[in-house]
């Protein structure tokens, strides 16, 4: 059901699916890892997913959630942890471990960075200006957020 309704061929990713509209929507989301992560895409739906991620999500500080600039905490230029373990596995399930160690290395780099800088871990990251700490959103960016910890000594040790 996930290749039917969310692969879009004619961008060659997957989005969400307008159950109204009987169509996916236009919006990209970094969420079209997923089926990557689970396995259920096939190789040629992966490498058309791992070249989206690389040339619309992955920045100098990690994976971003959206390529849209909504100035809301969950869209570009915001970076989450839990999204660069889904892209660091996902790419790893299907053999792009290029890809998979430069969203490792990105995202880590910017999260010691900011603790260098702070000495504290964050809620979320700026991907784009890494000389500034992520924000938007409904209420400010918060210190020590349990996944960054979890995400970062996961990434630490593959």
């Amino acid at each position: 059901m996930i290749n039917t309704y969310f692969w879009d061929g004619n961008t060659n990713n997957y989005k969400d699916y307008h159950t109204k509209k009987n169509t996916n929507t236009a919006s990209e989301h970094i969420a079209a890892l997923y089926p990557l992560f689970l396995g259920i895409a096939d190789q040629e739906q992966a490498e058309a997913v791992a070249k989206a991620v690389a040339e619309k999500f992955l920045y100098q500080g990690g994976l971003v959630t959206t390529t849209k600039n909504s100035g809301q905490q969950w869209d570009l230029p915001n970076a989450w942890a839990p999204y660069q373990w889904l892209g660091f596995k996902a790419m790893k399930n299907y053999g792009f471990d290029e890809l998979a160690e430069k969203i490792k290395n990105n995202w880590c780099s910017n999260v010691e960075r900011v603790y260098k800088n702070t000495g504290k871990l964050m809620e979320k990251y700026n991907a784009l200006d890494t000389e500034t700490i992520a924000g938007g959103g409904e209420y400010p960016n918060q210190d020590g957020f349990g996944w960054t910890n979890g995400v970062y000594l996961q990434l630490q040790q593959n």
